[in-house]
């Protein structure tokens, strides 16, 4: 899946425990009627990726949707969700191969060699 907005904020990378799981979050709002802000989590070697995104950006991020399952003390479960990234890529980058990003027309066709 993938999702389109804005970067509002990035946070620092963060360590968690002794294992030397890293995390760093990414909040993105939507253009959309009711845009809505989305953390959006970068884990592990992912969060290097976001060292070259700034807030204000457009950007488009490819997710997963990650689900589990907890019980309580009491046997109640509970279900919990997160959004990990897994690539982010800016939508108003310049790029020599795409040019509707550029804004560029294409170049023009050679008609000499058209068979009619």
């Amino acid at each position: 899946m993938e999702i389109k907005g804005k970067i509002k904020s990035i946070d620092e990378t963060k360590e968690y425990g002794s294992n030397g799981f890293t995390k760093r979050d990414l909040v993105l709002t939507t253009d959309e009627q009711y845009p809505q802000n989305i953390l959006v989590e970068f884990v592990q070697d992912k969060c290097d990726v976001l060292n070259t995104y700034n807030v204000g950006e457009e950007v488009k991020i490819g997710i997963n949707i990650k689900g589990r399952e907890w019980s309580n003390k009491d046997n109640q479960v509970k279900y919990f969700n997160s959004i990990q990234g897994w690539f982010i890529e800016k939508v108003n980058g310049v790029s020599d191969n795409d040019t509707q990003i550029t804004g560029n027309p294409p170049p023009p066709k050679n008609n000499d060699d058209l068979p009619f």
